[in-house]
């Protein structure tokens, strides 16, 4: 078995990830390339659960007429049909996965349970949890930054479209610096976008490190956990 820098990760994709250049929806293509290397990384022995967005089906944020509280809802729902997809494709691959619902849809996933869910990875299982905290006005960010942190990963792998954190939007600004490692506080305190405050703030609490990289290139999932420096380090 390959030497490997983590243990236990968790790997947050956004639903973009699983669209492509189709921008919504879901690519087959896309999502079995993601995947593959999911399964790659699980059969070095590193214990991996993912947590997966919903913008490529649903935006809440952006329905300005529809109450906040129910746009949340079906953000929710769309981050579940994502983990089902992922969790098919992981199979298709050989992998033996269990979705994990914050939100009760027994028909389909498991309740969340922690304990439960550490037992799963303990077992070689890919866990994939779905529906955010299950609370409105909280972003799938803060809900794998919770995750993370409930399941003891060793790091919160934050796949991006650029390959670490700058100094401002490099796609904006050709002179954007790239940092290799930043601290919790210094991500607060510039307001850099790695992710939102209260994600930003609860990885702070905990001293759970994030690894912020580009998905772009998906072998880069299987290059940080044999130890390759990707990326950057907040923490």
């Amino acid at each position: 078995m390959a030497q490997t820098q983590y243990k236990r990760v968790l790997l947050k994709l956004s639903g973009e990830a699983m669209a492509g250049d189709k921008k919504t929806g879901i690519n087959d293509d896309v999502v079995r390339d993601i995947t593959a290397k999911i399964k790659e990384v699980a059969d070095l022995g590193v214990e991996v659960a993912l947590v997966v967005g919903g913008g490529n089906f649903w935006r809440g944020r952006s329905s300005e007429k529809m109450d906040r509280v129910t746009a949340d809802h079906m953000g929710m729902l769309a981050t579940l049909m994502n983990a089902l997809a992922l969790s098919d494709a992981l199979e298709q691959h050989g992998a033996v996965t269990r979705v994990m619902s914050a939100v009760d849809v027994r028909q389909m996933a498991e309740p969340y349970i922690r304990k439960r869910a550490v037992r799963h990875l303990e077992k070689g299982r890919i866990v994939i949890f779905a529906c955010g905290t299950g609370n409105p006005y909280f972003s799938t960010d803060t809900g794998a930054a919770l995750r993370a942190t409930e399941i003891g990963a060793d790091v919160f792998m934050k796949a991006t479209m650029v390959d670490g954190v700058y100094d401002k939007d490099p796609k904006v600004y050709p002179d954007a610096v790239k940092y290799d490692r930043i601290s919790h506080d210094e991500v607060l305190s510039k307001n850099l976008k790695v992710m939102d405050a209260t994600a930003a703030a609860l990885c702070r609490d905990n001293n759970t490190k994030i690894l912020v990289f580009s998905m772009e290139d998906p072998d880069n999932i299987v290059k940080i956990a044999k130890g390759e420096n990707l990326g950057t380090i907040v923490g």
